[in-house]
């Protein structure tokens, strides 16, 4: 028999409550239990007038929008206010009821510009959250992944104008060139002189070097980014680290046009304290410097293998053997490429003799140049870049650098599937910071709460916890405890 009641419910008056409606295993009750969100209160306390003013939004549901957003991947805050006036979870998590006004959807823009814009409050919040992740032990800081992705900008790719542009100063700079001159000095070379612009009305420059770049008009602060067969598009360069477990220590913004290796420091600064033991990158940090940087500091690198680039027919520069002893280079004929310069990239320049190269029978597979002279160049800081390699072969890193593609690349992938991490609705590098650090708070906290919740650890009602204190034995009640707070006394309940 066919049953048609579909409207019968609809206009009926029930008494309900709130609490009752959301699921004990929903994941917004599972995160709201996981961490005391009060701290928020004492991050903003310095935002808001203590005795002046209108009644403000309360900080924590403020704060807790967003949070929504990101978390379930809805394109922009317009959508994510619809989506709270009619999903209950969602008013469960804000603290509103049926009845209460949704907040306007530039409600949470407005405050970002009069409150939290050019401060850390976002950065705050992400290390709050993995600092609960620390707490209870739940990151292994001893390997760390680093990697970066890129999030395609709000601006039109046809909306752009053409400048030039200063490149930043590298941050070992000044440091490559004091071993340059040192270097030379060493070989009977005179130090290098700084290079001169070529008006005379502006004042001597240290190496910057000029280059026209293409920049947005809608949102000049991201980069114009292109590798391989990616679309060219206006980007941000997301540069990330994380654990073996997949927890994020770490992160930057840049714009999209800057490479891995150049961004990697503000990066590095900011979590090499945390007790790195090997650190685990890509082909694109696998630089002299970084190298250099990260052995002085006692950290282990994990860098691939990168293929020689050198033309079809060539032969490839390991074919070239190094004489340390006698610092030159010995070619596959058996001919000596004797020392010449150190050029102002921290290069060492060995060149064969022309008189004999010219008469080779390798010469076909050697080189092109009109002289028959062979240049190689070695760098100064070649021996971190062996010791990498020494590396790469030791036993065991072969299965840890396969762990990148379970971890970072991982993490990237999740994000941008089910977390709107594939774009941005906003302009500007500092809504993308605010972007970048809830989002990635969001991911943290979602794993911090299904760990506390599976193994019982969820901050549970006070009758709830009373009834277990009741319940359990002596040593029970230690151990128990102890799980949940580990830096607290029995006592203190």
């Amino acid at each position: 028999m066919m049953t048609h009641n579909t409207d019968r419910k609809r206009e009926q008056i029930h008494f309900l409550c709130m609490d009752d409606m959301v699921p004990q295993d929903h994941l917004l009750r599972i995160i709201d239990r996981a961490i005391e969100w009060n701290f928020i209160y004492e991050l903003v306390e310095e935002k808001y007038c203590h005795d002046n003013g209108r009644p403000s939004m309360d900080p924590v549901m403020l704060i807790k929008i967003p949070f929504i957003q990101y978390l379930y991947g809805i394109r922009s805050m317009r959508q994510t206010i619809k989506e709270i006036e009619v999903n209950v979870a969602y008013r469960w998590f804000l603290g509103l009821d049926m009845c209460d006004k949704v907040p306007h959807f530039s409600t949470f823009g407005k405050n970002y510009s009069r409150r939290f814009k050019d401060t850390d409050l976002f950065e705050q919040i992400f290390e709050r959250i993995l600092a609960e992740c620390y707490k209870f032990k739940l990151v292994d800081p001893t390997e760390v992944f680093v990697d970066a992705t890129h999030v395609k900008a709000r601006a039109n790719n046809k909306k752009m104008q053409k400048r030039i542009a200063h490149e930043e100063a590298l941050f070992y700079e000044e440091l490559l060139r004091k071993e340059i001159n040192n270097d030379r000095k060493e070989h009977g070379k005179k130090e290098l002189k700084e290079k001169d612009k070529d008006d005379d009305s502006n004042p001597p420059c240290s190496g910057a070097k000029e280059k026209e770049i293409k920049t947005s008009t809608t949102d000049p602060e991201s980069g114009w980014f292109h590798k391989g067969e990616h679309k060219q598009v206006f980007a941000y360069a997301i540069e990330t680290a994380c654990d073996k477990h997949g927890w994020i220590l770490g992160y930057t913004v840049s714009p999209g046009n800057l490479h891995d290796s150049r961004t990697f420091k503000g990066l590095y600064d900011k979590i090499k304290d945390i007790g790195i033991e090997t650190l685990i990158a890509d082909s694109g940090y696998r630089t002299p410097a970084i190298a250099k940087l990260l052995l002085d500091d006692g950290i282990t690198p994990l860098f691939p293998y990168k293929r020689p680039m050198t033309k079809q027919g060539f032969f490839k520069k390991y074919e070239y053997v190094y004489d340390e002893y006698y610092d030159c280079y010995i070619c596959p004929n058996n001919q000596v490429l004797e020392y010449s310069t150190t050029n102002r990239e921290g290069y060492r320049e060995y060149k064969s003799c022309g008189t004999i190269c010219k008469n080779c029978s390798y010469l076909s597979r050697c080189t092109e140049s009109k002289n028959h002279v062979k240049v190689i160049t070695r760098h100064i800081w070649e021996p971190y870049m062996e010791t990498c390699e020494d590396i790469r072969h030791t036993l065991g890193m072969s299965d840890l650098y396969k762990l990148r593609k379970e971890t970072i690349e991982r993490i990237f992938g999740t994000a941008k599937e089910n977390h709107g991490f594939r774009y941005t609705q906003m302009y500007g590098k500092g809504r993308m910071e605010m972007k970048v650090g809830l989002t990635f708070a969001c991911l943290n906290l979602k794993k911090l709460a299904k760990i506390k919740h599976k193994r019982g650890l969820i901050l549970e009602p006070f009758k709830s916890i009373f009834l277990k204190l009741l319940l359990f034995g002596n040593s029970q009640k230690e151990k128990w405890h102890q799980d949940l707070c580990p830096d607290a006394t029995l006592s203190t309940v």
